[in-house]
């Protein structure tokens, strides 16, 4: 081989070297390879959660990570000696962070119906409505009253899945039924006047219009789409960590723990399930 031909290779050689290492760099700066995540082990409990869907995860005003939920596995964490790590995640990706084991559960207003044989569940702790949020000066009273609204939903949601299954009747009547990335967004829609109605859970409507600073502005139907449980969703086969985490829930509940915490988020008792 000539020699300045040789030279020249491993120039090149060299150079695709240097790229590889300051691409791997930037991966794991970036986030790939889980670089910034918390490492799982038995003594380390991730959950899963919406970081806007209050009030059973979200962000404080001091920018913590908090909610009825979170604040039930941060109590499960103290009684087993687990290290407690709430981690946002992308509801759309929920299921890939299950399966790859960077979240240990799903723990967030989760509805079990139409999702009984997808993952290993606990069983129901929480009785919820899907209802519809209008502004007060709106003239809509009932479902009947949305004939021919816009009205917007949360992708993804319960009330999504309500509307486009057995409640499919109830959308068909509806001008438009659109999907927006979260329910801050639906509200300003609605305050704005760019749709008529937000199809949600309860629990997050009465929050939302009891902590905006205008809870006049808005009201819930009476008239609801249905009703569905909450439960903590598992990768299939984790049963052992399954198991723990229902007893120690369990325990809560008969000590008045559960209730306590629900009230400090203007959840009521009528909607827990005792077990």
């Amino acid at each position: 081989m000539n020699k300045k031909i040789g030279i020249i290779l491993a120039l090149v050689l060299i150079s695709f070297m240097m790229l590889g290492s300051v691409s791997a760099g930037l991966f794991d700066f970036m986030g790939g390879n889980n670089a910034n995540q918390t490492a799982n082990d038995e003594s380390t409990f991730i959950v899963g959660f919406d970081a806007e869907f209050p009030p059973y995860g979200y962000k404080d005003d001091s920018g913590n990570y908090t909610g009825f939920d979170l604040d039930l596995a941060k109590e499960v964490c103290e009684r087993n000696n687990w290290t407690f790590v709430a981690q946002p995640i992308d509801w759309d990706a929920k299921d890939a962070e299950l399966d790859s084991g960077s979240i240990d559960c799903i723990w967030n207003g989760f509805t079990m119906d139409g999702r009984e044989n997808d993952y290993l569940w606990s069983n129901p702790y929480f009785d919820n409505k899907q209802i519809f949020v209008v502004k007060s000066d709106s003239g809509i009273s009932s479902i009947a009253d949305l004939k021919g609204k816009t009205v917007e939903t949360q992708k993804d949601s319960s009330a999504l899945a309500a509307l486009q299954g057995d409640n499919k009747t109830i959308a068909d009547t509806f001008a438009t039924l659109t999907e927006v990335a979260d329910y801050n967004t639906a509200f300003m829609d609605l305050e704005s006047g760019a749709c008529d109605a937000v199809a949600m859970d309860i629990g997050v409507a009465e929050y939302d219009i009891d902590n905006k600073n205008n809870s006049g502005d808005f009201k819930i139907l009476d008239d609801y789409i249905t009703t569905e449980k909450y439960g903590i969703g598992f990768k299939k086969g984790n049963d052992s960590l399954k198991d723990t985490v229902q007893k120690t829930l369990d325990e809560m509940f008969k000590d008045g723990t559960v209730l306590k915490i629900a009230e400090k988020y203007g959840i009521s008792e009528d909607a827990l399930i005792q077990p």
